[in-house]
């Protein structure tokens, strides 16, 4: 988990993987309440789970990758 856990709010640092994939996208560090509100009104997110595997964010990861 070291790497993972000090990308999150103090409050989701000691949290297991499964409470970090459940937990509200602001949870993420830098991630504001507002993001968050827009991320749920365009796509439909609300979890950390559901941002790393809405297929628009997976695609644009893809294309990245592909161009390094």
């Amino acid at each position: 988990m070291a790497g993972i856990a000090d990308k999150f709010d103090k409050a989701y640092e000691t949290k297991s993987v499964d409470e970090l994939a459940s937990a509200p996208v602001a949870s993420l560090q830098g991630v504001s309440d507002s993001d968050a509100e827009h991320l749920k009104a365009a796509f439909n997110i609300t979890t950390v789970k559901d941002l790393g595997t809405n297929k628009f964010f997976l695609w644009a990861q893809a294309v990245a990758k592909l161009a390094e």
